[in-house]
């Protein structure tokens, strides 16, 4: 199988950008040989997700209002991480921020991954967060959180429900389980 890339990028402009993202239109030649459009979001971090797993074998979950989708969701704690910071201390930064706690190890849990491939260049990273111990949170303005524990078996079950279904709080999820229990 043929992996190069089949399409002919004729120009590019952007559209739009803000602080967290740059939207752009490419003209192109698509794989058919047809002229066409492409429109690409750009994301200006990279996404964090962590899967904080408690002694007892429970992880603790954070729920919000999700602006975007204009409905409440229950995530794995997870956030921005600029370009010029390491995954894991964005990992680190965001656990402490959304729930206050820190964990003494930390495992990737597979390789890097792609958000909404076929609109954004959105990657992620996540991690298995353990030895957790408690301090306070500070979420930034932009989050009214809950926090909630649960087994880890039952978060599992919650996503292949359809109860949580933030992508990378589902894959975080199954990741963790794999790891920890040898399921999922």
């Amino acid at each position: 199988m043929d992996e190069s890339n089949p399409w002919q990028t004729l120009s590019s402009r952007e559209i739009y950008q803000n602080p967290w993202i740059t939207v752009r239109e490419d003209a192109v030649i698509r794989p058919d040989g047809n002229a066409g459009i492409y429109g690409v979001v750009s994301m200006k971090n990279r996404a964090v997700g962590v899967v904080p797993l408690h002694d007892d074998g429970t992880i603790t979950l954070v729920g919000q209002f999700r602006y975007t989708m204009n409905e409440y969701s229950w995530e794995i704690p997870e956030g921005g991480c600029p370009f010029d910071e390491q995954p894991l201390e964005a990992a680190r930064r965001e656990l402490l921020e959304e729930t206050g706690l820190r964990a003494q190890n930390w495992v990737q849990l597979g390789g890097e991954i792609h958000l909404s491939n076929s609109v954004s260049d959105e990657r992620g990273t996540l991690f298995l967060a353990t030895g957790l111990t408690q301090g306070d949170a500070a979420p930034e303005g932009t989050e009214e959180l809950a926090i909630r524990r649960v087994p880890l078996d039952r978060a599992v079950e919650m996503a292949l429900a359809g109860e949580i279904t933030d992508g990378l709080s589902v894959l975080a999820l199954v990741l963790a389980a794999r790891l920890y229990t040898g399921s999922g």
